[in-house]
């Protein structure tokens, strides 16, 4: 295909619906969706500031919760402010380049979120089951090389999603039945053989969801046998304590993941207004949700956040 052909295929905008079926509700809708948003952004921002500020919290577990709350930014910031566009303003023109631009980082930086996951899943295995080699085996160095091979995965499997839709055609209808530039619902436009994207889909899903779903039930497997023998009842509760906010967390983040992942493959019964608008929480409630569930848990944070309102108050 000549250079000319394929710009000329590429449509030179793509048109986001919102949530299909919802469109006159969808007004209203953006006022929740907003206010989520507001949260969230100014909750991990808090969170990094009290991160960066406080040396006491350069450790493994909170060096794991700065990138989180930095990757939550991404994945809220990429897609908030155009889909609170699409609803109040009806703007749903986006670029074909600008379309691509967000389909790479919400897939990216969702799978950057499993991968930290799973990471603060270890963190949790080796201070619970191995405490005395914590600080040996998860040293600064060891956790900023971990969260670089994290980035460094996403980036790698999802690059080839843009070229190859960048290197498809599309047919005329140029309008997307969601209210983000997610993978699929673009891939669905393109005219000819889709095979390769929708199996190359499904191997990133595997080998992130599914290998990082694995080494998480793993640790927590082994987490769950080691505070069972404590024969202290204060500490078992005190090492389900630890691990409960991360569970939280990991529930909020998988199971509308899956949920959207299956149904755009999977569940065509189901209602398009259902499956958007989980995909669209799934976007906004982890993000949302882990400044208040780890500030709220975690001793250290919660200290620092009450530290800092009670100076700004003198």
């Amino acid at each position: 295909m000549s250079l000319n052909s394929t710009a000329f295929s590429h449509p030179p905008y793509f048109l986001l619906v919102g949530i299909p079926g919802l469109e006159k509700e969808q007004f209203w809708i953006a006022f929740p969706f907003c206010i989520m948003y507001v949260i969230a952004v100014l909750g991990n921002i808090t969170l990094l500031l009290i991160i960066k500020a406080e040396p006491s919290l350069h450790e493994p577990m909170y060096l794991f919760l700065a990138m989180l709350a930095f990757t939550d930014l991404v994945l809220t910031t990429s897609t908030l402010p155009k889909m609170l566009g699409v609803f109040w303003l009806g703007s749903g023109e986006i670029g074909f380049v600008c379309c691509l631009s967000q389909l790479f980082f919400i897939h990216t930086f969702s799978s950057v979120e499993s991968g930290v996951l799973m990471a603060m899943a270890l963190d949790r295995y080796i201070a619970i089951c191995h405490p005395l080699r914590h600080s040996s085996i998860l040293s600064v160095p060891v956790v900023v090389a971990l969260e670089s091979l994290v980035l460094m995965r996403g980036v790698l499997l999802v690059s080839p999603f843009c070229f190859l839709l960048h290197r498809m055609s599309f047919c005329r209808y140029h309008v997307i039945s969601h209210s983000y530039c997610e993978h699929m619902a673009v891939v669905k436009l393109a005219c000819g053989d889709t095979r390769v994207n929708a199996i190359y889909g499904l191997f990133v899903a595997f080998i992130v969801t599914g290998s990082d779903v694995i080494l998480i039930s793993g640790s927590y497997t082994m987490i769950l046998q080691v505070v069972m023998r404590l024969s202290s009842p204060e500490a078992r509760l005190k090492a389900f304590s630890t691990c409960a906010s991360h569970v939280c967390v990991i529930l909020a983040f998988y199971v509308p993941a899956l949920f959207t992942f299956l149904t755009h493959r999977f569940g065509q019964s189901i209602p398009p207004q259902v499956h958007i608008t989980v995909a669209n929480l799934y976007l906004l409630v982890p993000p949302m949700l882990n400044p208040i569930v780890y500030g709220v848990r975690t001793k250290k944070l919660w200290d620092r956040v009450v530290l800092l309102f009670q100076q700004k108050g003198n």
